[in-house]
């Protein structure tokens, strides 16, 4: 985090990237940023990415300076530092998402977007100065600084893990008293699996006031059950790579609203809905200006086409028709413990192994992790059956990350397809195997 603060204050272009990513990923997004350097942290639980880096540099028709990130930056006079940067629309900032395609997309925010977007956020959460947050996720995530944003606005403190996981962030948590916490769907389920471990009565957290956070659909039924097994107050919002902000929950609005809706936009945040489809389309100044080296999907009044669906009602909510805030995707895209995921990504680099003739990856639902990634093969004939642990070894040797690898695999003799254009019938396949656990 103070490395990337410290390259913001001297108005240097930066792609933060998720430690989660491995050579694959991080393969991509240096081949398409041409980055002159890359800052890598060394080895973080158990992998070492020096290494990495010194590896993909090599490769390379124009190698980055690999530098080492370590957070420790030298002392010195802030007085001899050049002027901070003096335009904030300039694009300074590459945030990468799965989107619907193999090769990740590099999204263009300038210092007001995402400054906007964290001012916007601490004002929905209604800041007071005897809060105490926490970041579960990691900085590199584009609600890093969007949450750094919001604590420096409010003066507020926050407890920083270098790993969420539970039980045992939870000592952390009591011992600095938190009142602010959440992610993801799959967060607020973390907490109620622990919570649910304890005697009748006694509170998970006694000081935590809020759960708050997106990045994926959340079920109504999921904000009766935090409220009343964790006793704190639920804010889900609507967000993306794109806009880090569009709508959020306040948690002085109505259990009703809290339940079914992502809250409201706040002022500066226009949302239209296309009357045929339903698609959500954006604009405003927490909106990112475009993705690098490829076309933005912007409509003829400046609106972001998002891909998702949904609607408005008369107060401005964002609300569900059935069971999920968002009425439906039209990206192919798998949202795992808050993280989206390319199906076709996977699917590219599974077609590559010599025993699998056609592949789809889909997303199942799952109560810990909002979906998990489930691939369904069809193998060419005299192929020996394929296990999971091979299919997803193949992946790690194709430097996939892990968080990406499925958890469930299905094997069948076809495919499904359209009659037609012979296009695979994905939703055929959630339907047939979406009750079933890891293959």
């Amino acid at each position: 985090m103070l490395f990337s603060l410290a390259l913001a204050r001297i108005g240097a272009v930066q792609s933060p990237l998720l430690p989660l990513y491995r050579a694959h990923e991080t393969g991509q997004v240096l081949r398409r940023t041409r980055a002159a350097f890359f800052a890598a942290p060394g080895v973080r639980r158990g992998f070492d990415h020096r290494a990495m880096a010194d590896r993909l540099a090599a490769g390379l028709p124009r190698p980055p300076t690999v530098i080492d990130a370590d957070d420790t930056l030298p002392d010195a006079d802030p007085a001899v530092l050049p002027p901070p940067p003096a335009d904030d629309d300039v694009v300074r900032w590459i945030y990468w998402t799965s989107g619907t395609t193999s090769a990740p997309k590099g999204v263009l925010h300038t210092d007001r977007s995402l400054r906007t977007a964290g001012h916007w956020l601490g004002a929905a959460l209604r800041l007071g100065p005897s809060d105490i947050g926490s970041m579960a996720f990691p900085y590199a995530h584009v609600a890093g600084p969007d949450y750094t944003v919001m604590l420096l606005e409010h003066g507020i403190p926050a407890v920083l893990l270098e790993h969420f996981a539970l039980p045992g962030a939870l000592a952390a948590y009591r011992r600095h008293r938190v009142t602010l916490a959440g992610g993801s769907t799959a967060f607020y389920a973390l907490f109620l699996a622990e919570a649910r471990k304890l005697p009748p009565g006694r509170r998970l957290l006694p000081s935590l006031r809020l759960l708050a956070g997106g990045g994926a659909p959340k079920p109504p039924a999921l904000y009766h059950e935090v409220t009343a097994e964790l006793g704190c107050q639920l804010a889900h919002g609507y967000a993306m790579t794109e806009a880090p902000m569009v709508t959020m929950g306040d948690p002085y609005d109505s259990p009703g609203h809290l339940a079914h809706t992502d809250g409201r936009p706040p002022a500066g945040m226009e949302i239209r809905i296309a009357p045929e489809s339903g698609e959500i389309a954006l604009r405003g100044p927490a909106v990112r200006r475009g993705y690098l080296d490829e076309p933005a999907p912007f409509d003829a009044d400046g609106f972001l086409r998002t891909g998702d669906l949904g609607h408005l009602t008369p107060t401005g909510h964002l609300v569900v028709t059935g069971h999920l805030v968002v009425t439906g995707r039209l990206k192919d895209i798998i949202i795992r413990k808050g993280e989206n995921i390319s199906a076709q990504e996977i699917e590219e680099l599974l077609y590559r192994h010599p025993d699998i003739a056609d592949a789809a990856v889909i997303g199942l639902p799952d109560p810990e992790r909002g979906e998990r990634v489930c691939a369904v093969v069809e193998q060419p004939p005299n192929a020996g059956e394929l296990a999971l642990a091979t299919l997803s070894a193949h992946l790690l040797t194709q430097g996939l990350a892990r968080y990406k690898l499925p958890e469930q695999l299905e094997l069948l003799p076809a495919l499904p397809r359209g009659a037609t254009l012979r296009k695979v019938l994905k939703q055929e396949l959630r339907e047939r195997f979406g009750g079933g656990g890891a293959g």
